[in-house]
């Protein structure tokens, strides 16, 4: 390393946001992984609708940031197990509307309970002003937020 190079890949921020994501994410994949075998798409998938009920996959595609073919293949496989039903609009016969069902519903409501627990244990170590500091800093970078 040259002398006068005092960059640190360590303190490169888009290495530890990716550093910390992925850590974090990781660690919450046990939960759904391993209890509903569902991959990172599928609970993402199941999330949008749990929180939103009804949408296109253009819809959560463009609100999770997540390219419409693994998308289709998350719907394809919640469909399957019966968490989701798809419906065509009648307007746009390409367009399908994705909802939760009963069953859905039920995975939702148990993985939102364990996602809330792992979020308190993932923010235990800092205080309130912290946790909302960072929460706040985050959506900024992440565009989810006017940062003025």
């Amino acid at each position: 390393m040259a002398e006068d190079d005092d960059f640190v890949v360590q303190d490169f921020l888009p290495f530890l946001l990716n550093r910390a994501a992925e850590d974090s994410s990781l660690a919450f994949q046990k939960q759904y992984k391993g209890r509903y075998g569902m991959l990172r798409t599928e609970w993402r998938v199941l999330f949008h609708l749990g929180i939103y009920e009804r949408l296109t996959a253009r819809d959560i595609s463009l609100r999770a940031k997540i390219h419409k073919t693994k998308i289709s293949r998350a719907v394809a496989k919640l469909a399957e197990r019966r968490w989701i039903t798809r419906s065509r609009d009648v307007a746009d016969r390409r367009s399908e509307h994705l909802q939760l069902t009963a069953a859905g519903r039920g995975v939702y409501d148990d993985l939102r309970q364990q996602a809330r627990i792992y979020d308190a244990r993932l923010t235990e170590r800092f205080d309130r002003a912290e946790i909302a500091l960072l929460r706040r800093m985050l959506r900024q970078l992440a565009n989810m937020e006017d940062s003025g």
